[in-house]
């Protein structure tokens, strides 16, 4: 019988909707992670029989045919972009961006990556890097002597130096925009890197030309919503259940047949 293997594919397809709504879970205060929902299609049918063909010599046309379905199957896991809230941490080097963009840094292996967790902190030689040591771009050198440091919303950095009247600028900071946000490939620790479906990244000023403004003192927290990701987790508890069921009164049934043979 078909039905073992089709509500097979339905218990597949309904566990890793829980690893995705346990993955959402496991983030909802990891700063600025984003919602991931699977996506689903039915698998190719059976065609038995096809609409619009001929019933009888005289050209009768059947209105339906028969097609029996085989399942379903994984074809996507998106990933929502949509701005997480911002909470106010009072950090100066914390960093949020209001809007679309995504901050530079540099991997170990030279490659950029983009993140919006922008809790960053002072290296050693007084370099801007994440929590794994990766230095933003372009690169912020804090002064050593520096008393305090001050970041507006078009990403000017500047430092009060002792004896001087004025900040001090230090540098320009800059965002990056994709053409499509979801296309971009997750690496962990909260940053992506360019793919082909991503498209190119288009640098430019916070602010400026559809680019979102920088909140200094401030972390983007994650998107998800953990009561809409609970009710998901129960329904996709409910479908696997029914599922399994299919496969028990399928099994019955061939019980049933074998017996009668």
């Amino acid at each position: 019988m078909r039905s073992l293997d089709i509500a097979a594919t339905g218990m597949q397809a309904q566990q890793l909707y829980v690893d995705v709504t346990s993955q959402n879970l496991a983030n909802i205060n990891t700063t600025a992670y984003k919602l991931q929902r699977p996506e689903f299609a039915d698998l190719l049918y059976q065609n038995q029989r096809a609409a619009g063909s001929n019933s009888s010599d005289n050209g009768t046309l059947v209105p339906t045919g028969i097609q029996i379905g085989l399942g379903v199957r994984l074809t996507a896991i998106d990933r929502n972009t949509t701005q997480g809230t911002l909470t106010q941490t009072s950090a100066p080097l914390d960093m949020a961006i209001q809007g679309r963009g995504f901050f530079q840094i540099t991997l170990p292996t030279g490659q950029l990556a983009y993140t919006r967790a922008g809790g960053f902190q002072v290296s050693a030689d007084g370099t801007l890097v994440t929590s794994d040591g990766y230095p933003l771009v372009p690169t912020v050198t804090i002064p050593a002597n520096a008393t305090s440091i001050s970041i507006d919303q078009s990403g000017d950095v500047s430092a009060t130096i002792p004896g001087q009247t004025t900040a001090q600028l230090i540098t320009q900071l800059v965002t990056s925009n994709f053409i499509n946000e979801a296309g971009l490939q997750a690496i962990g620790n909260n940053s992506y890197t360019e793919t082909a479906a991503s498209g190119a990244a288009v640098t430019g000023t916070p602010g400026l030309d559809g680019f979102g403004t920088i909140l200094q003192g401030f972390l983007e927290t994650s998107n998800v919503n953990p009561v809409t990701e609970l009710t998901n987790l129960i329904k996709a508890q409910r479908v696997y259940e029914m599922n399994s069921k299919v496969i028990t009164k399928t099994d019955q049934m061939l019980q049933s047949l074998s017996q009668s043979v």
